[in-house]
């Protein structure tokens, strides 16, 4: 019987890449070029949890928030290529390009895509003194008193920007946006009452709806999701053709070898296929949804092109 163990376990180490045999021997930095607490955060951080022994080695989880993501993600783009730097990003790696005038390096051509992670929806959401309690409601009451009602993103350039920039365009409700430098600090103005309506990610959102702090309006894909299965689409809300889904997804230095980001790839697919993996992920707001490098890449290409197109229409510019 041992032999016969032996065999196998040499015929798997035959059959797999010099590389993937030995990687990895030291720790794993993701960074997340995004502040702390938000579901991008959050996500890497269980993932951190899943993958390290899943490795066998430490993944260390480092935020570098800013300029739209680019500070954090640039810093990838330049490192070695042997797969202990990745970074865990999500739409607003294509949707910066279209924003900044110039960024360090090309969001497709300067990475080597890993996998898609898991996507979800953000919340359209209000403090309870705004007095409106559907979204025809607060699309009449921003026309009523245009740019009067501020929504908080966690800064210029952010996807919370962009999904607001595009119900303000697609629903014709003229709400001023006021960026701050994570989704934490304007989660806490919005609690706070002093800026009126966000959009949110499913945790954020899911305890303060619970205790009354906010009221949800709608949520930003085209299906409802489970843990809040009584609110509606924006497109049945009357907003139609309205679809912002946000995905996570990691992302190696351009020439990583194919063999280390197979390793990767299936590892995390592994792990993320178990039941605990799933409801773990769900506590922070997304739906597990693992894809190839191959279609992680053209994932890319396409959200890319879209969302360029979602600037132009909306006009929306960083501050």
């Amino acid at each position: 019987m041992k032999n016969i163990l032996l065999a196998a376990l040499a015929l798997v180490s035959f059959a797999l890449p010099a590389g993937a045999q030995q990687y990895p021997t030291r720790a794993i930095k993701i960074i997340v070029p995004f502040g702390p607490g938000g579901f991008t955060d959050v996500a890497a951080r269980i993932l951190q949890k899943e993958l390290a022994p899943a490795l066998g080695q430490p993944i260390v989880i480092e935020n570098k928030p800013g300029a739209g993501s680019t500070i954090g993600t640039s810093e990838v783009s330049k490192a070695a290529p042997d797969g202990y730097t990745l970074a865990m990003i999500s739409t607003a790696h294509v949707i910066s390009p279209h924003l900044y005038k110039s960024i360090p390096y090309d969001p497709i051509k300067d990475f080597t895509p890993v996998m898609k992670l898991a996507e979800g929806p953000y919340v359209l959401v209000t403090h309870p003194s705004l007095p409106v309690k559907s979204v025809g409601e607060l699309i009449s009451l921003a026309k009523a008193q245009p740019n009067t009602i501020d929504y908080a993103s966690s800064g210029n350039g952010s996807a919370q920007h962009l999904v607001g920039a595009l119900f303000v365009t697609m629903a014709g409700a003229p709400l001023s946006h006021v960026p701050y430098k994570g989704s934490a600090q304007a989660m806490n103005d919005v609690l706070g009452g002093q800026v009126k309506v966000s959009f949110v990610g499913v945790p954020n959102a899911l305890p303060n709806l619970a205790s009354g702090k906010l009221r949800a309006l709608a949520v930003s894909t085209r299906k409802r999701y489970a843990d809040l299965p009584d609110v509606p689409t924006l497109e049945e809300s009357g907003v139609r053709g309205y679809d912002a889904t946000i995905w996570l997804g990691l992302l190696a230095p351009p020439g990583t070898p194919r063999d280390i980001i197979q390793k990767i790839n299936a590892s995390i697919v592994r792990i993320l296929s178990t039941p605990d993996a799933r409801k773990l992920m769900a506590s922070a707001g997304v739906d597990v949804a693992t894809s190839t490098p191959e279609e992680f890449g053209a994932l890319m290409q396409s959200e890319l092109d879209r969302w360029g197109k979602v600037v132009r229409e909306t006009g929306a510019t960083v501050n």
